[in-house]
């Protein structure tokens, strides 16, 4: 299940927050850098606020990484009462050693360890949050004028990310600038958690107040998980999620289609059956065309599209799980992934070897979603919109 979280800046705006559907509160003052910290008397008045109605979060602070500072920082906000603590985690020396210093907080406090992908985020510092006793880990940006998160982390570094946070136990949180159009691409890596400020904002700039429309177009692309699912790490392979149709109910039926397509798309993949093409990836081509149900009005925003970007970042995962030895394999493994998606009623793939022959070799495979499961389906049943009335 991943779960929207909101940053707010105190009370109103975690009213607002939660009545467009927060899942977690989390206090910050963007305007006092990545963490900034806000007083504690905001604090104390937003734990009143929310009175338990959603989980808050809070931040403790750009702070440098001074083991005894960083520890009373987090203490004093457990104390508050907000149910998570966020540390910012910057590279330094003494990081390791902060981690260890909060140990005993963790024990009886939820702490989350920040870390930033563009300013020395490192995987290897999850076996100790682990075993220090933190609840979570969350990847964000530190330089918010710098890009975002997808900018300096790719889809399957992400991936890997939230994969090793699930393995140690450890919520897996994503943040740094994310936009709308980057929700069903993260939602394929199913983080416990991922949060917003700017595009939450008029404006999208982060330093202004959340519009509570912007809010609601959020939680749209992120609905609920249904209840007695399995989470997806629990024995499932990267190449046959798409978790971007995670909580997706059935919609009206309709015959109405449009294809989505990509072409002539180029990766480095460790694919063949011959020793020797296990020594160095070969380049591969892919082009891919999804049929998908029209969503029966024009398109607005980013909960009527199916986006390309699901096809091609679900390659990438594909081809940096393993080694491949067949391009059948690999097109229906790409097949699979994109019929889970519950718009897509059919798919061409073809895979192409680059470097074999001159020219290329390949296979081309056409799938369908299967008549039994064929009913279509509507992608945001959240996103209710007064043009879908009676009539039109």
């Amino acid at each position: 299940m991943t779960l929207f979280l909101a940053s707010v800046t105190g009370p109103q705006e975690a009213e607002t927050a939660i009545a467009e559907g927060a899942d977690i509160v989390d206090l910050k003052d963007p305007a006092a850098g990545a963490l900034g910290a806000v007083a504690p008397e905001v604090v104390r008045a937003t734990v009143a606020a929310v009175a338990g109605r959603r989980p808050l979060s809070a931040v403790t602070g750009d702070l440098p990484m001074q083991p005894e500072r960083l520890a009373a920082a987090a203490g004093a906000l457990a104390q508050a009462g907000v149910d998570y603590v966020k540390v910012g985690l910057f590279a330094s020396a003494g990081r390791e050693q902060c981690i260890a210093a909060l140990a005993p907080l963790a024990a009886r406090s939820k702490l989350v360890g920040v870390m930033f992908a563009d300013a020395g985020a490192d995987d290897a510092l999850l076996p100790l949050l682990a075993r220090s006793g933190f609840a979570g880990a969350m990847l964000d940006t530190a330089h918010k004028d710098a890009g975002g998160l997808l900018d300096h982390r790719d889809i399957a570094a992400l991936g890997s990310f939230v994969d090793a946070c699930g393995a140690h136990g450890l919520m897996a949180g994503l943040a740094g600038s994310l936009e709308p159009p980057d929700v069903p691409r993260l939602l394929l890596l199913a983080p416990d958690v991922l949060g917003f400020r700017g595009a939450l904002c008029a404006g999208r700039g982060r330093a202004g107040h959340i519009d509570p429309e912007a809010v609601a177009a959020v939680r749209a692309l992120i609905p609920p998980e249904p209840r007695g699912k399995p989470h997806p790490h629990a024995g499932s392979k990267i190449d046959y999620r798409l978790l971007a149709a995670r909580g997706y109910a059935p919609g009206p039926d309709g015959a109405s289609t449009d294809r989505i397509f990509v072409r002539d798309f180029v990766l480095p993949v460790r694919i063949g059956a011959y020793a020797r093409e296990r020594r160095k990836p070969q380049k591969v081509r892919f082009n891919v065309d999804v049929k998908v149900q029209r969503p029966g009005h024009a398109v607005g925003d980013m909960r009527d599209v199916f986006s390309y970007d699901i096809v091609t970042d679900g390659i990438c995962m594909i081809v940096a799980q393993e080694h491949i030895p067949f391009v059948e394999t690999l097109a229906e493994r790409v097949a699979a992934l994109v019929l889970t998606h519950p718009r897509a009623l059919a798919v061409t793939v073809r895979v192409e070897k680059l470097e074999v022959v001159d020219g290329a070799v390949g296979v081309e495979i056409v799938r369908e979603r299967a008549a039994e499961t064929a009913k279509v389906h509507q992608l945001f049943p959240l996103a209710v919109r007064e043009r879908d009335g009676p009539g039109e």
